[in-house]
């Protein structure tokens, strides 16, 4: 007797994943954060919800929860480089972004692999005191920094006091001087530069302010504050997502737009969250963004931003 053929449960999702794209590679080269909240946690989960597939090279182990960073253990430097050359080796990543670098001489190993064209579209996001105030870099990281590797970075993401620090100034008490700072560093070398974490005070409350430089000239983006406890590791998950972005095929300026919204949403997803007795993180997966944009250049991430562009 000819019956219908019996299709085991789940049979058709696997033959959908044997025939799903090949994800894009990014390497991170960053601290891990026992939280979770952010560093090497918080890149690798922001590289999953972006669905690119994320490799890392651990600097050093922090301990850290939601209340601040309790100790700082780097690693060795021929440890942190021989994680990046097997991955560099076997993954072949199209992008890197580098985090905490902690000691001054794996700043300077770091910057010679990205002399020698090692590091693919490098994003340096330039960690140097956490949120919390506990500083993330030893004597020299800021120079070496601002001097060796800033240079060969196609998008640099420092806040506005990472900013002041890496120019040796104090932190913008403006818009302009925001922006200023923001093509000093591009002056550095640096393709592209946003100094994020600005503040504009409104009859509403405040605007945060991000100020991007490029080739192009200047942009200034607006966006209303969120009301939330939960903001730790912003900074790593909008250079890890820029990052992803560029990753999946963006340009510069729209992987920095998209990375906007993906954090602006993920800190209204976690905002009633409760971990924690302190700063609790963003949500780097729990969003509508699970599955990727079938095209990034449309991709709906950039919704959600108030944004303001005024070439300088």
């Amino acid at each position: 007797m000819t019956g219908r053929q019996h299709t085991p449960p789940g049979a058709g999702a696997a033959r959908q994943a044997e025939h799903a794209p090949t994800p894009p590679v990014a390497l991170t080269i960053a601290g891990s954060d026992s939280g979770g909240g952010a560093g090497i946690q918080a890149d690798l989960a922001t590289f999953a919800a972006l669905g690119v597939h994320g490799a890392s090279a651990v600097t050093a182990v922090t301990v850290q929860d939601t209340t601040g960073v309790h100790g700082v253990h780097a690693l060795p430097v021929d440890v942190v480089l021989a994680q990046v050359d097997c991955v560099l080796a076997d993954l072949a990543p199209t992008v890197v972004k580098v985090g905490m670098l902690g000691e001054a001489c794996l700043t300077l190993a770091v910057a010679r692999l990205a002399a020698a064209g090692r590091l693919p579209r490098l994003v340096v996001d330039p960690v140097l005191v956490s949120t919390s105030g506990h500083s993330l870099a030893a004597d020299g990281v800021t120079q070496a920094l601002r001097d060796h590797l800033l240079p060969h970075a196609v998008l640099v993401t420092p806040n506005t006091d990472e900013a002041a620090a890496l120019l040796d100034v104090g932190p913008a008490r403006s818009v302009d001087e925001q922006a200023d700072q923001a093509q000093a560093l591009r002056a550095l070398g640096a393709t592209t530069v946003v100094v994020t974490g600005g503040t504009v005070r409104t009859a509403a409350g405040a605007d945060r302010v991000d100020v991007l430089a490029e080739a192009a000239g200047t942009h200034v983006f607006r966006s209303s504050e969120i009301a939330t406890d939960n903001d730790h590791g912003t900074g790593c998950t909008f250079a890890s997502a820029a990052a992803a972005f560029l990753a999946r095929g963006e340009s510069t300026r729209d992987a920095v737009l998209s990375a906007r919204g993906f954090v602006r949403h993920a800190l209204r997803t976690s905002a009633g969250w409760r971990l924690g007795a302190g700063r609790g993180p963003v949500a780097h997966t729990r969003t509508t963004f699970l599955d990727p944009p079938a095209s990034p250049l449309t991709s709906p991430l950039t919704s959600p931003l108030t944004s303001q562009g005024a070439p300088r």
